[in-house]
């Protein structure tokens, strides 16, 4: 080849071009498509079985040359590479190079790797493609890079790419390289979208530090790794509005399978529909998200060692309405979220969920899910007991106005406590339980106080004591003399001016010490419910 590039034409055209070759260099020129495929469905499919011959064939080496290097456009025209249902022989390797052309292969073949690494483009655009690996490393685009539908045997690596508008990997196939990732894209930087929706990957897909300017969509993604921990490992991503993990309706958006870059359609009735699929676990920690964090319908199959880990995230709501995972861990510790929408189905169960520190504003829940089973949830995340849970839902309770919920939370709370204490600590716990619920229903201390004072009045009606003092005495009145005895510190002038004796004497006791009892646990659920305040 370096001998064919020393004999060219005006042009730069070298003399050794073949057929096909010699048709892509001309269509360059004019800036239309190269079309090198047979018109046949079943023909021209790059990822069939069927062998391309001689006719569909060009050398990596020669798109190097057009892309780098190309001639001159025809006049009036703008150069620029479409190139359709061709096989690129040998590996096509761009580094570090300058790519002013627009670039749209599609439908092609390539035998050998594509090499990026600290490429620069205006658009790059891959469709429908088979390649065996794509290596991208601090690859620049001033425009879009799309690498829709394609296959890739080896992984894509787009390690500290910047994308300047649009990133799109919809309905590709990307199997894992040789450290178990499918998608290595550690810090990397879309400018808009990125849109990764029906994608299917085996492997890690890692987007540790990755930004992303407008939304993140993976609808109806299968992201599997059956070799690692997780598939999804996004530490610290950040997405400016919403991170969708949701299902995708199926079909072309715009019913035209000529527009191969027309997704995200939001599935409606009867519209079939292909959900967010995860099988392995799913790392979001410390992320930011402007708008959202959306999990409606989506699906995780984790193993017992495996978690769906929110540790740390912020985002205005977090939609938390997917499938509960029947294995692993579900973590939102330190999470902070105005608005949680979720459903009673969708949370794992005790000792599976971890809820430490989550902080949460408002509750919008999808479908029925009543306060038994909001304890329940609760309840699931503090298998050791926390308090910290049960007063974040009492608080945002309380917030909506519901008083009485809170009160059942609150309550829930105390006995839940209660377990935990020593078995002097736990009796305590029970007589407050018993008596005033912990503080949490006055209505009962009025009514215990009422029953305790009926019952001293029958029992001093039946009996009138002798004065202590024959010429000084209050009249006797046992209503007033037993409600002075359950009274404690106010004195209403009958206690101590009479002698009981025998039963009367114990009866007397057992008024006071009652009592006592009911208004210390009166006070102690006071003081709880002032500090509450």
């Amino acid at each position: 080849m370096a001998e064919a590039h020393a004999r060219v034409h005006a042009d730069g055209r070298p003399d050794d071009l073949t057929g096909p070759e010699g048709l892509m260099w001309e269509a360059f020129r004019a800036g239309t498509v190269c079309d090198l495929g047979d018109r046949s469905a079943e023909r021209d499919d790059p990822h069939g079985d069927r062998p391309w011959g001689p006719e569909r064939r060009v050398r990596a080496e020669v798109v190097a040359l057009l892309l780098l290097a190309g001639p001159p456009p025809l006049p009036g025209r703008v150069g620029c590479l479409k190139l359709r249902g061709a096989q690129i022989t040998g590996r096509l390797d761009l580094s570090g190079g300058t790519v002013a052309p627009y670039v749209e292969i599609r439908s092609c073949r390539f035998d050998g790797e594509i090499q990026l690494s600290e490429t620069r483009f205006g658009t790059l655009r891959l469709d429908n493609c088979a390649v065996p690996r794509l290596e991208g490393a601090r690859l620049h685009t001033e425009g879009d890079l799309h690498l829709a539908r394609c296959r890739v045997a080896r992984g894509i690596r787009l390690t500290d790419a910047q994308i300047g508008t649009d990133l799109l990997i919809s309905s590709s196939v990307v199997q894992r390289d040789g450290r178990g990732r499918a998608i290595a894209a550690d810090g990397l930087v879309v400018a808009q979208d990125f849109q990764a929706e029906l994608v299917e990957t085996n492997g890690e897909v890692s987007l540790r530090g990755a930004r992303v300017g407008a939304s993140m969509s993976l609808r109806g993604a299968r992201l599997r790794n059956p070799y690692g921990r997780r598939a999804l490992n996004a530490p610290t991503l950040t997405v400016e509005r919403t991170l969708y993990l949701t299902s995708a309706a199926l079909g072309s958006a715009s019913g035209d399978p000529g527009r191969p870059y027309d997704w995200s359609r939001t599935p409606t009735r009867g519209v079939p529909t292909r959900p967010f699929e995860c099988r392995g676990g799913l790392r979001l920690d410390d992320g930011r998200f402007g708008d959202s964090v959306d999990f409606y319908s989506a699906r995780f199959e984790l193993q017992p060692d495996q978690e769906l880990s929110l540790r740390r995230i912020q985002t205005p709501e977090l939609r938390f309405v997917g499938d509960a995972p029947e294995q692993g861990r579900v973590v939102l510790s330190g999470a902070k979220v105005v608005r949680l929408v979720d459903r009673s189905t969708s949370w794992p169960g005790p000792g599976r969920l971890s809820m430490e520190g989550f902080s949460y504003e408002t509750l919008a829940p999808r479908g029925h899910f009543p306060l038994e089973r909001r304890l329940e949830w609760v309840g699931a995340a503090s298998p050791d007991y926390s308090p910290e849970p049960y007063e974040r839902l009492a608080a945002v309770l309380r917030a909506r106005g519901e008083d009485a919920d809170a009160r059942e939370v609150l309550l829930a709370k105390e006995r839940r406590r209660r377990a935990t204490l020593s078995p002097a600590g736990r009796a305590w716990g029970y007589l407050q339980d018993w008596t005033v619920l912990y503080g949490y229903r006055p209505g009962r201390a009025a009514l215990w106080m009422a029953v305790l004072w009926a019952a001293g009045t029958l029992l001093f009606l039946r009996h009138r004591p002798e004065p202590l003092k024959a010429d000084e005495h209050p009249v006797w009145n046992a209503p007033l003399y037993a409600l002075d005895l359950l009274l404690p510190v106010i004195d209403l002038g009958q206690e101590g001016q009479w002698k009981t004796e025998g039963v009367w004497q114990w009866g007397s006791a057992a008024l006071v010490l009652l009592g006592w009892i009911l208004a210390t646990t009166v006070a102690a659920g006071a003081s709880r419910l002032l500090r509450r305040g």
